[in-house]
């Protein structure tokens, strides 16, 4: 039985709430709970690592922890990134190419090993391992992409959502009315809905002054949770009426 989520509408909104509440919880550790960026990077790689055991061990696709992998994924996604980038020194645009570096090399060594980046029938120990760490390059890419687009590209948190937004629209586009490639379109937009949730994210949580609506790293990350758990909800409703469960 495949362990991973099926690709749909409800799919992309679910990860843009996981990977914006990544984002805001990611900073809400390091930065309004003072941890720093690099103890939290250590405490997120361990609970990713207790969840992706989880979803290893798990026979079949479950929604609450496929999400929790995913969410995981994304909270040390943003605080590895910030780490590179902040405290190393990297900055944003090389701290950028390299993530970008390490997510193709993954995809290149998937291909070579298992001959297809297909995702919509993961049922095996090797595939879902490589899935999943590109799937957490793909997170701790997109935060810094996220953060150069906000910050040094000089368009600000609402002009970066809205050039990564247009991006997932010519990606839709492509979907429907093209013969491009489903596997590369996936990944294309798996990669571009963590930059538009970093930047989303710093959008909902930074002052006034600097170009955010200043709700705050607690406030959104609870309100981007109470999302997400609704959606994981009706997710496990659906699947129990179709008798999945």
């Amino acid at each position: 039985m495949k362990k991973v989520a099926e690709v749909t509408l409800v799919f992309w909104v679910m990860k843009i709430c996981a990977t914006t509440f990544g984002e805001t919880a990611g900073d809400l550790l390091s930065m309004t709970l003072k941890i720093g960026y690099g103890l939290s990077s250590v405490i997120l790689l361990g609970f990713f690592l207790m969840t992706l055991i989880l979803q290893l061990k798990s026979k079949k696709y479950n929604p609450v922890i496929y999400w929790l992998v995913i969410i995981s994924t994304s909270t040390a996604g943003t605080t590895i990134s910030d780490y590179m980038d902040r405290t190393l020194g990297l900055g944003y645009a090389k701290g950028s190419l390299l993530l970008f570096l390490c997510l193709m090399t993954v995809l290149l060594v998937w291909w070579k090993t298992e001959k297809s980046l297909e995702v919509s029938n993961i049922s095996t120990f090797r595939p879902e391992l490589f899935y999943w760490i590109a799937i957490l390059c793909s997170n701790t890419l997109g935060t810094a992409l996220g953060d150069y687009l906000a910050d040094d590209s000089g368009l600000g948190f609402a002009g970066g959502a809205l050039l990564i937004g247009l991006l997932l629209l010519g990606v839709v586009f492509l979907k429907f009315y093209t013969q491009v490639s489903t596997i590369l379109l996936f990944w294309i937009a798996f990669i571009l809905t963590r930059p538009f949730g970093a930047t989303f994210g710093d959008l909902l949580t930074k002052p006034l002054e600097k170009g955010g609506l200043n709700l705050g790293t607690i406030g959104s990350s609870a309100v981007l949770l109470s999302i997400l758990s609704i959606l994981i909800i009706n997710e496990l409703v659906r699947m129990h009426k179709r008798g999945i469960t």
